[in-house]
C-alpha cells in the first residue's frame, strides 16, 4: 500500500538521517494525535520516532522489545536498548527477550495504569513468524526466483553479507568468500547482493578470489530479491549463511541450519538449541559449521518464536489499554 506520509529522508549519515526522522515525524505526530506510537525492531527509524513520540508524551508501543545481542559497538543495540527504555507497552518475541527486561528493571508483574515510568512488558511470540506463515503459500504461487535462477529445492545454500564490518573490511570479506568457494566445491549457492556490496566486492576482495569467484558456476550472485522471493528462496533451500538478525530468524521458522557471519547475536536462542552456529569470519568455524550440519540433520525445531498468533495478542492487549 501506498505510505500515508514520505518524509523524504534520503541516504546520509547516521546522525543525519536520524534528525530528519524526528522532525519529520514530530510533524506528522501533532497532526494525528494518535492515543499509541507503534516502532518495531531497531533500525534508525525506530529510535528516531520514540524519541519524537517521547518529546511530546505520546505512548510508545514498541515490538520485537528486549532483545541484546550485548556488543554496543551494533547501532541496533543501542537503538534497542533507547526505546525499550522509553515505551510504555513492551513485546518480546521470545522468553530471552523477556528476561533481559526483567534485568535491566523492568517489572514483570506491573499494575495498570501503564506509563513510560511505569511499563508493562509482555512475552508473546514473534509477528515475523505470524508474517513468514502467511506469506510461505503466496511465495509458493508467486514466486519465480527458483524458476529463474535454475534452482532445486533442498539443492543449495543460500546466503546474504550486508553488515558493514563485514563488507567494508578486506579481512573479513576476504575470509567470508574464501568459505564460501570452498563449501561452493560441494555445494551450489545463491549470494543476492545489494549494489553496494557488489562494489565493495570489486574493491575489497583479492583478485586471485575475485577471479574464481566470477569464473565458477556453483555460487550465483543475483541482484537482490523482493520479499516473496527472499522467502521461497529460505523455505527451500538447504542451509542458510548470513549476517542478517532477520534471515537467521527466518531460517528457523523454515527450519534450515543457520551458519552466522557475526562474533554475536541476538537471537540466541536458535544457537542454544543447535540450530546456528556462531562462525564470524573465520574460515575454519564458517566451514567447520557448514561440515556440522551437512553430517546431521535438527531433528527438532522447539517453538521458540510462539505459535503463529502475536499479532493477535498485540493488537487485543493494545485496545485493552488504550486511554
Amino acid at each position: 500500500p501506498k505510505p500515508d506520509f514520505n518524509l523524504n529522508v534520503g541516504s546520509a549519515t547516521h546522525g543525519i538521517q536520524t534528525a530528519r526522522m524526528i522532525e519529520g515525524i514530530e510533524e506528522v505526530l501533532l497532526d494525528e494525535k494518535p492515543d499509541y506510537l507503534v516502532v518495531y525492531g531497531d533500525t534508525n527509524s525506530t529510535l528516531a520516532a520514540a524519541v519524537a513520540a517521547s518529546k511530546i508524551h505520546v505512548p510508545i508501543v514498541h515490538i520485537e522489545a528486549g532483545l541484546r545481542s550485548f556488543n554496543k559497538s551494533m547501532p541496533e543495540e543501542i537503538n534497542r536498548i533507547m526505546c525499550d527504555h522509553a515505551s510504555t507497552l513492551l513485546f518480546s518475541p521470545t522468553k530471552t527477550g523477556f528476561d533481559n527486561l526483567i534485568k535491566e528493571g523492568f517489572k514483570k508483574d506491573a499494575q495498570k495504569p501503564f506509563t513510560a515510568d511505569n511499563p508493562a512488558i509482555f512475552h508473546c511470540g514473534d509477528v515475523m513468524l505470524d508474517n513468514s506463515l502467511h506469506f510461505k503459500k503466496i511465495a509458493l504461487e508467486k514466486s519465480c526466483v527458483l524458476k529463474d535462477n535454475n534452482l532445486e529445492k533442498g539443492n543449495f545454500i543460500l546466503g546474504t553479507i550486508h553488515r558493514d564490518n563485514n563488507t567494508d573490511q578486506a579481512d573479513r570479506l576476504n575470509a567470508i568468500l574464501y568459505s564460501l568457494l570452498k563449501i561452493s566445491e560441494n555445494e551450489n549457492i545463491v549470494l543476492p547482493l545489494h549494489p553496494r556490496t557488489s562494489k565493495l566486492l570489486d574493491r575489497n576482495l583479492s583478485s586471485e578470489l575475485l577471479q574464481k569467484l566470477q569464473n565458477t558456476n556453483k555460487i550465483k550472485l543475483i541482484p537482490p530479491v523482493s520479499f516473496l522471493d527472499m522467502i521461497a528462496l529460505e523455505s527451500n533451500c538447504k542451509m542458510v549463511i548470513t549476517d542478517s538478525g532477520g534471515v537467521q530468524k527466518e531460517s528457523y521458522f523454515f527450519k534450515k541450519p543457520c551458519i552466522i557471519l557475526r562474533p554475536e547475536t541476538e537471537w540466541k536462542e536458535i544457537v542454544e538449541v543447535g540450530a546456528a552456529v556462531i562462525a564470524d569470519a573465520s574460515e575454519e568455524k564458517i566451514i567447520g559449521a557448514y561440515n556440522k550440519f551437512n553430517n546431521k540433520d535438527l531433528e527438532e525445531y522447539p517453538s521458540i518464536f510462539g505459535d503463529g498468533k502475536a499479532a493477535e495478542f498485540i493488537c487485543k492487549t493494545m485496545l485493552e489499554n488504550i486511554k
